[in-house]
């Protein structure tokens, strides 16, 4: 049977992760009990005896925890950004020309960003069929749910005295250095970062990613996009969705609950919207994180998920 660790269980993407392995017939959860869940000597216990490992931590620490890997069989999955665009990790979009291959063989899985999930899925297929050059500058304005934040961010918006500013959509990330950044153009492939207009709302979860083009960014008509979409997502859990109908709107939660994602073309020759919708803790956290175990692990990818 395999055996799982969760390093971070206790956080929001840690937690989920937990909650959706607990009734898998085929998984051994392995649990540190509460007064060793942050010793060193336990976790790295931990880290080397178990086949497949979930780093939840931040940054520093899912170093520190790569850092007390000696043995070189087990499966280290890091949801954090520390190793999203370094050597010796494989990035763990499968829906990617190749990379479900390089998944499968891999030891070292870099999970995606949310923000960077929803890019992505909308920008590296036309920058690989050459709808995009490398070369174009874009905007990209991505609206989430406030579970994204992790346990503080949820604490205060679900605080029975929250500020009054919690109400309305609230924009961060100003000063343009957003941790998502590099992945989001080292996996396309893209010469300048996007300028991104990461927004969180007072919803719970779902995310709604927007990459605006017109002619100068490109030459190709929305329907010549839509095929390449329609082409390129025929596997995994990343589908083309023609044209969801909500009355002239596009939910940002429709999404919410389930570990797919899906994009859409609008707009005309003038101005084209690349829109891409998912669960920020879906597709864009933990939903990824077990699909690409499942893979490693030699499963079917959407085992335990919710399509």
């Amino acid at each position: 049977m395999t055996t799982v660790f969760i390093d971070g269980s206790a956080g929001t993407t840690g937690l989920r992760i937990r909650d959706r392995l607990a009734d898998r017939k085929d998984l051994r959860l392995m649990i540190l009990p509460e007064d060793l869940r942050k010793d060193p000597s336990a976790r790295a216990d931990a880290l080397n005896s178990a086949d497949i490992s979930f780093l939840c931590l931040p940054d520093t620490a899912s170093i520190e925890a790569v850092s007390f890997v000696t043995d070189p069989h087990g499966v280290i999955i890091d949801t954090s950004t520390a190793h999203r665009t370094a050597e010796g990790w494989i990035y763990g979009m499968p829906e990617l020309s190749g990379q479900r291959e390089k998944i499968a063989l891999a030891k070292r899985i870099a999970n995606p960003g949310c923000h960077a999930t929803g890019f992505i899925a909308l920008i590296a297929p036309l920058v690989e069929n050459g709808l995009l050059s490398s070369d174009v500058r874009l905007s990209v304005f991505s609206l989430t749910g406030y579970s994204g934040g992790g346990k503080k961010m949820i604490a205060e918006y679900e605080a029975p005295d929250t500020d009054p500013l919690y109400r309305a959509p609230r924009q961060y990330g100003l000063g343009q250095t957003h941790k998502h950044l590099p992945e989001m153009s080292v996996v396309c492939g893209l010469q300048h970062a996007p300028v991104f207009c990461p927004i969180v709302a007072p919803y719970y979860a779902g995310m709604e990613v927007t990459v605006p083009l017109t002619p100068a960014d490109t030459s190709a008509s929305p329907e010549e996009i839509r095929k390449v979409y329609r082409d390129y997502y025929h596997s995994g859990l990343i589908r083309f969705a023609e044209a969801p109908d909500e009355n002239g709107f596009l939910s940002a939660g429709a999404m919410a609950g389930r570990d797919s994602l899906e994009v859409s073309v609008f707009g005309n020759g003038e101005r084209i919207l690349l829109i891409s919708r998912f669960d920020n803790l879906g597709k864009g956290a933990s939903g990824a994180a077990i699909q690409n175990m499942n893979i490693a692990l030699g499963l079917d990818e959407a085992e335990g998920l919710v399509k």
